[in-house]
């Protein structure tokens, strides 16, 4: 019997799901979860609101997302499960405030999927005009699901292929950029750093501002941890990934928009009009329309497909874990012959499809609610992680205990009460839902397992703990 499979029945279940993915391929699915293209669609919006300074953003949103990727990773290496979230706070701090956690992050899990498919299906249409926005999307969700139900081995695969096809697009604009400011092809296009910072634009509003952009930038790094029970690694695979996945995509961003803002040449802003396209119109001036077009395809491809698929597959994760506590329906956690939860990809397929037909069209409102469920869960995270090392576990390491689990948790509080009004009376409005839920879970004797909290420190092993 292997480690992981003892570690595995200490919580109290059976190995199910197959474990064949290492750390690199959690790294591969993190980095396609996170998109690293995904500047080119709000390149526009954010110069806009950062005064030029994009870049900046996106260094801002490493700093501050790395307390909470320090946060999965302290809770990742103490439960290796795959209810992410769930799982933490659940065994971490209580049941009941678990439930809720998974619950929260649930909003989060179905409506990424959806706000993909939405998007994907809106740029479609944008390049072959007239053509029926269901159709796209259809397309885009079948293709996802098979994937996904022909196993983990194709899933593996499939973020292999995207991410190389990403990989070159972004050596190919570095070129074309490198090319272009040193040619002189965009007048008034040169070499510089002021992107990074600007003094005479810098100031505290713009910083705060930039502040709930860039860590909204990085959502999806977290969905490493729902396969957590698929990794072949034994040294917390999941919390090295999602580390290694965090710098890896911030440097790509960074280095995508600093040549881009190259290319604006210190214009002051694009307008609400042209924010949409300027990333690819900037690609069109330093090159040809016909670069243009295949960036737009190749970004469309990422959002409708890659990214969608591994939303897909962190999303039947996470309900097949609450489904396997009895928190949800049984049928949930049924495991087909190639070891995926099958039945609960089906429900996500179902769900979103339904969903893509109610929010076609509100991209800025299913934006705002996945905001808030991600925000939400990770304030949770955070206090597991100081409940369940500090205060249970009796850890030493006030640095990863305590110091960044409080500055993770006042970030990401501070974003989420500046969050716009409908995503705070959606959110509450499902949390009540949840609660709901929950209490009907404990009247019917469907409350969270006891099961013994694998991982729990000793006060004498704590004291040793790094």
């Amino acid at each position: 019997m292997s480690e992981q499979q003892r570690t595995l029945e200490s919580f109290g279940y059976r190995q199910q799901l197959k474990r064949s993915v290492s750390t690199f391929d959690l790294l591969v699915y993190g980095l396609v979860f996170m998109v690293p293209i995904a500047p080119w669609a709000i390149f526009g919006t954010v110069y806009d609101s950062a005064g030029g300074m994009v870049p900046l953003v996106y260094l801002i949103g490493l700093v501050a997302m790395l307390f909470t990727a320090l946060a999965y990773g302290q809770m990742a290496k103490a439960f290796p499960l795959a209810g992410s979230v769930f799982s933490y706070v659940g065994r971490g701090v209580h049941p009941a405030l678990g439930f809720l956690a998974g619950w929260v992050m649930l909003l989060d899990y179905l409506l990424i999927p959806t706000l993909l498919y939405v998007f994907a299906a809106e740029s479609m249409v944008g390049i072959f005009p007239g053509s029926p926005r269901w159709v796209w999307a259809l397309v885009f969700v079948a293709v996802n699901t098979v994937v996904n139900l022909l196993g983990i081995s194709s899933l593996k695969l499939a973020n292999r292929v995207f991410l190389a096809v990403e990989i070159v697009f972004v050596a190919a604009f570095v070129v074309i950029a490198a090319t272009a400011l040193n040619g002189g092809t965009i007048p008034g296009a040169e070499w510089g750093a002021t992107p990074f910072w600007d003094s005479s634009q810098v100031s505290g509003p713009l910083i705060a501002a930039a502040l709930s952009i860039a860590v909204l930038s990085f959502l999806g790094f977290d969905g490493i941890s729902t396969l957590a029970e698929e990794t072949t690694g034994r040294r917390n695979p999941a919390g090295r990934a999602m580390l290694i996945a965090l710098f890896v995509v911030a440097s790509l961003f960074v280095v995508q928009t600093w040549l881009a803002s190259l290319l604006a040449a210190g214009r002051d802003s694009f307008g609400e009009a042209a924010a949409g396209n300027a990333f690819f119109d900037l690609v069109e001036a330093a090159s040809s329309p016909g670069w243009k077009t295949a960036f737009l395809v190749v970004n469309v491809v990422a959002v409708g497909i890659a990214n969608a698929m591994a939303a897909q597959a962190a999303t039947s994760r996470l309900l097949f874990s609450m489904s396997r506590d009895r928190q949800l329906p049984a049928f949930l956690s049924r495991i087909s012959g190639r070891q995926v939860p099958v039945a609960a990809i089906l429900v996500v397929t179902a769900l979103t499809l339904v969903l893509v037909l109610f929010f076609v069209g509100q991209i800025a409102l299913i934006s705002s609610l996945v905001n808030f469920g991600a925000l939400f869960g990770f304030c949770l995270l955070h206090v597991s992680v100081v409940v369940h090392h500090l205060v249970r576990g009796r850890s030493r390491n006030l640095l990863l205990h305590l110091v960044c689990p409080v500055l993770g948790f006042l970030i990401i509080g501070y974003v989420l009460l500046n969050a716009g009004a409908p995503a705070q009376i959606g959110g509450t409005a499902w949390l009540l839902v949840g609660a709901v839920v929950l209490a009907v879970n404990l009247r019917s004797g469907r409350g969270a397992p006891s099961l013994p909290a694998a991982g729990a420190a000793e006060p004498a092993e704590a004291a040793g703990r790094s």
